[in-house]
């Protein structure tokens, strides 16, 4: 498990930008799943759209990616030097299934698929309560 001390001492992103409040499962090299507290206090509520908040499906990619670079840092273990960052360099085979809003709690799974060349490769999924919302293939690289 990872509290949000633990994750913000991996990512570099900050408020309004976490997607990632909790870790509650990892392990290295293979899997992690995490939560993302779904509030209406979510700055992109209020235009998207302001009649019937929807979570913009981008926005929940991202919360995969970070999910995935949490991964990416948890497998590489002491060999990442301090001021490394994984970026996303690549998504495909997205799909949204569901439609997020406020007061859902999107559940972040990533598997580690593989690494070839510095390029690290995921498979993505985003559930709320249990029935699926996205999925992605995800692509990463640390510089």
């Amino acid at each position: 498990m990872m509290n949000i001390q633990e994750i913000m001492s991996f990512l570099p992103h900050r408020y309004p930008f976490l997607m990632v409040d909790k870790v509650v499962e990892c392990t290295p090299g293979e899997r992690l799943t995490a939560i993302k507290n779904v509030t209406i206090n979510e700055p992109f509520f209020t235009g998207h759209f302001p009649q019937e908040p929807v979570m913009p499906g981008v926005l929940i990619i991202e919360a995969l990616a970070q999910a995935c670079g949490l991964l990416a840092f948890r497998t590489q273990g002491e060999d990442v030097p301090e001021d490394a960052i994984f970026y996303l360099v690549g998504v495909d085979k997205a799909r949204f299934k569901r439609r997020v809003g406020p007061g859902d709690q999107l559940h972040l799974e990533v598997q580690h698929k593989r690494t070839m060349r510095g390029v690290w490769m995921f498979d993505a999924r985003a559930t709320v309560d249990g029935a699926l919302a996205a999925e992605a293939e995800i692509r990463c690289t640390m510089r």
